[in-house]
């Protein structure tokens, strides 16, 4: 199933999209439709989870049985929102080897540039080691904790903050846990994985690079206002027995910037969920997301936005994910 949160009269709804992605059908209602009465399971993306099998089982029968009780609705009628606008955790991970070569090696060329001297400052970097790939990369799969408020959905405006000039995106799979545990195997990990989306990390380059030596992780760099897009929707886990063979591209006005495969993957997905439940307790509903693919940045190519631009992440099986960004006013 495609399971999308669309925007109601008075609150969120749970939507299946049907195949062809040209509509989509109320699950609550097809569920009331046909039994007389509502189902707690069918209220929200997260009740959903947390109601595990039994849920998704609820939600494919009303799928089923809402032949001629109910009609779809034109998906171009309603208004997506990210298919769980407020995560109980976010996590993002840096799992793809070939984003993290040519980042560091962008971002000291972007430092460099801002010195009286730029081939002596890139040597100095070198002979420090600073902005290259941590040796800890290819010791562990790592990831840092993201402002789970900051969420934004498809289709909607992200305001560039006033404090930066540089302003990316960034390409990434995204995945929402159903079954939650503690000291998670990696052989059983995939088990907890509820679906899979379009992750797109807006990132304030100038203000992350400033915050970088403080060896704190990002702060303003990636938490402003709507800095994390999530969607168009989440693809469960039954529907995509391979994560690790998707095209993945972005578009920025149209125009293709940059292009990987989800099977570039330095670090799976059962290893970061193996690893974040190390003595932790990994709770329903938690987003991580994968990282950047390989050229799914500006950074890599210097290639950033400008106000106005449209950004479309597409990734096989699952959709688009499509944002504008705009500059806010100045005070």
């Amino acid at each position: 199933m495609k399971l999308a949160t669309v925007a109601g009269a008075s609150q969120p709804r749970l939507c299946v999209v049907l195949p062809g992605e040209q509509e989509v059908l109320d699950l609550q209602k097809a569920h009331q439709a046909v039994t007389g009465h509502t189902a707690p399971e069918l209220e929200t993306m997260h009740a959903l989870m947390v109601s595990g099998q039994s849920g998704l089982d609820l939600a494919q029968a009303a799928i089923d049985h809402a032949v001629g009780r109910i009609e779809p609705e034109p998906l171009s009628s309603v208004r997506l929102l990210a298919p769980v606008p407020e995560p109980v955790q976010m996590r993002d991970a840096l799992l793809f080897e070939l984003h993290c070569v040519q980042a560091f090696q962008k971002a000291r060329e972007l430092r460099a540039s801002r010195s009286p001297d730029p081939e002596a400052a890139m040597l100095k970097m070198e002979e420090l080691g600073l902005l290259r790939v941590p040796d800890e990369f290819y010791q562990m799969p790592l990831y840092y904790k993201q402002n789970r408020f900051s969420v934004s959905g498809p289709e909607e405006d992200i305001l560039w903050p006033r404090y930066s000039e540089v302003m990316d995106y960034e390409l990434e799979l995204g995945i929402f846990i159903g079954k939650g545990g503690m000291d998670i195997h990696r052989d059983k990990a995939r088990d907890h994985i509820f679906g899979y989306t379009i992750f797109n990390d807006f990132s304030a380059r100038d203000a992350q690079f400033a915050e970088h030596g403080g060896g704190l992780g990002p702060a303003k760099g990636k938490d402003f206002k709507g800095a994390n897009a999530i969607g168009p929707w989440i693809v469960t886990a039954d529907e995509l027995p391979d994560p690790y063979n998707l095209e993945m591209v972005v578009r920025v006005n149209g125009k293709e910037r940059g292009r990987g495969n989800s099977g570039s993957i330095y670090w799976p997905l059962e290893d970061v969920i193996a690893r974040i439940s190390d003595g932790e307790e990994l709770r329903t509903g938690e987003f991580i997301g994968s990282g950047t693919v390989g050229n799914g940045s500006g950074l890599e190519s210097m290639h950033f936005l400008e106000h106005g631009d449209v950004v479309e992440l597409e990734v096989e099986r699952i959709g688009v994910l499509r944002n504008r960004v705009l500059r806010q006013a100045e005070k």
